[in-house]
């Protein structure tokens, strides 16, 4: 909810960008959005404004605190989140009282006034031919994260949207130099072209049949094993409806879950599916980008600014300038919550808390790709995105063994949360491992699936293990199940390769040394790698978005 100082300061930042955009009326729209300096996305430097496209979180943050609330109603508040959005692309869909008098190119400058008549400003989301009267106005955005775009509406409940900056239900306003009566209605033509949903419905088009690199080869896994391109909405829109799945393999049926299960399901699968594949989907679009031949003025923006929209959907806005904050909401997140599990933290590994490795990892490898892409190496960025992409599944192998363990081992510790949490975790990797080996995905498809009656732990993490080789996973990579309270590793859950389980158990010591001196051999490399793990990081917490209230049973677990 906005307080009155978020009020007051977005009306200054109203002010601002009003007069940004007043100077900036001729300038090109590639040109809008390359900054000189623009602020950091946990400590990556985008090259182009996307403030817009990081603010993608808060549409994930509304759903989840609308499903935390466990009613009916909420769960259809979340649902119209997810369809509608409201956070991220804001545009007016705006009737003209006379048509256009001359084409209308996409980008042109619109101008018009709020209720409180202040300008408000944008440009055309679209080309509109002569003589048409709907034309879409798309808010101009800001360098501000905190106050990126003035009318915020779409599918958020009223306690979430911005109206202050919102065209007034009628006027005149500026297209391109000419005036025109217009009328329209602001709580339901105030729309956002960017949706959760969204990301899922148009995979098929975006990333198998019409785009320069189709298919994507990690859509294309997924396609493989689910049988369809939206398999994220079938999941989300099902878990939301307690309905089930239609796919060729892999199915749900979430009229087994009450709402503890169903909010897991729900706001795990939006991440998982949704936005982690769409994440890909833009780095793979970079590439396409990178390697096309520019016919047009400033194109080759192009791929750094889809680089840098799949640096804020892995991240979000919430994470801030450094991404300390516990608050995030995305994938960047979800790798600090699991690297506390599996002591994978800090720069070098090895560590319980701070940031994830793997976010070190990764956010250094984001660098390195957009100069890659920036220097035209455009092949040597299709490298960089495969270290990335591989790295990405990590997360979701944690929490796969994460879940099975807490199910199967801890007898089912957390009831139906933690049995849905099981489900939706192996469904984010079971197409990866499928594509690998089909045998070892329908063993952990049958431990984990939604409604198992059996799950053994020890089943799955062989499974898993037996294609990190194809996966190019590392047993480093995923580390180990620690438990904080015996500061040592639960029973069985040690580091695959390592010889720390409480009990010796051989079932629960996954090792392929052969020989003694084998043994003594791994044992002394490990010592001289955790050696080289002792070495930490120290990093300056900043605020999170001030106006963030803390979701006490939404959280990310």
């Amino acid at each position: 909810q906005h307080s009155a100082l978020n009020s007051v300061n977005m009306k200054l930042s109203l002010l601002v960008l009003s007069s940004l955009s007043f100077a900036n009326a001729n300038v090109s729209d590639d040109s809008l959005r390359r900054r000189l300096s623009l602020a950091k996305i946990a400590g990556y430097s985008p090259a182009t404004q996307v403030t817009d496209h990081c603010a993608i979180d808060m549409d994930q943050y509304a759903i989840e605190a609308e499903l935390a609330k466990k009613t009916d109603s909420s769960f259809l508040a979340a649902e119209q989140i997810y369809n509608l959005g409201g956070s991220s692309k804001s545009f007016a869909k705006i009737t003209l009282m006379t048509p256009l008098t001359s084409t209308v190119p996409k980008g042109t400058l619109i101008q018009g006034q709020t209720s409180d008549g202040m300008d408000s400003f944008g440009k055309a989301y679209g080309t509109y031919e002569k003589g048409r009267n709907i034309v879409r106005m798309a808010y101009q955005t800001s360098d501000d994260q905190n106050n990126h775009v003035g009318c915020m509406v779409g599918g958020l409940p009223l306690n979430y949207q911005q109206t202050e900056g919102c065209l007034a239900n009628s006027g005149t306003i500026t297209i391109g130099g000419s005036d025109y009566n217009y009328q329209y209605d602001p709580a339901t033509e105030n729309k956002s072209g960017r949706t959760i949903a969204g990301f899922s419905k148009d995979a098929g088009e975006k990333m198998r049949l019409s785009c320069d690199g189709c298919p994507y080869k990690d859509h294309q896994y997924f396609y493989d094993y689910y049988g369809v391109d939206e398999y994220g909405h079938q999941w989300v829109t099902a878990a939301l409806n307690g309905g089930q799945t239609g796919y060729t393999r892999g199915n749900a049926d979430f009229s087994v879950y009450g709402y503890d299960g169903k909010v897991e399901a729900a706001k795990k699968g939006t991440l998982f599916f949704n936005i982690f594949m769409y994440v890909i989907r833009e780095l793979e679009d970079a590439l396409d980008d990178c390697e096309r031949d520019c016919l047009m003025e400033d194109c080759e923006d192009d791929p750094v600014h889809a680089w840098d929209e799949a640096v804020c959907f892995y991240t979000g806005s919430i994470e801030g300038q450094d991404g300390v904050t516990q608050n995030g909401k995305l994938l960047h997140q979800l790798a600090d919550k699991r690297c506390h599990d599996f002591k994978t933290c800090g720069k070098n590994g090895g560590e319980n808390e701070g940031n994830a490795k793997l976010n070190y990892d990764l956010f250094n490898l984001y660098a390195l790709g957009k100069f890659q892409i920036q220097t035209k190496k455009c092949q040597e960025a299709r490298g960089t995105v495969s270290e990335i992409t591989r790295l990405m599944y990590i997360p979701f192998i944690q929490g796969t063994l994460r879940y099975a363990y807490r199910v199967g081992e801890l007898n089912g510790d957390g009831g139906e949360k933690s049995a849905a949490e099981a489900a939706v975790f192996a469904a984010a990797i079971l197409p990866r491992v499928h594509a690998a080996n089909p045998d070892a995905a329908g063993i952990i498809y049958d431990n984990m699936k939604v409604g198992a009656t059996k799950t053994s732990y020890l089943e799955v993490r062989k499974a898993l293990e037996s294609v990190y080789g194809d996966l190019g996973i590392k047993c480093a990579d995923v580390g180990g199940l620690w438990n904080d309270g015996t500061n040592s590793y639960w029973k069985g859950g040690a580091p695959c390769g390592l010889i720390g389980d409480m009990d010796n158990d051989e079932d629960l010591i996954i090792i392929s040394a052969g020989s003694a001196l084998g043994g003594l051999f791994l044992v002394c490399f490990l010592a001289i790698c955790c050696a080289r793990m002792t070495q930490t990081s120290s990093t300056t917490a900043v605020p999170a978005k001030t106006d963030l209230e803390p979701i006490t049973d939404g959280e990310l677990s």
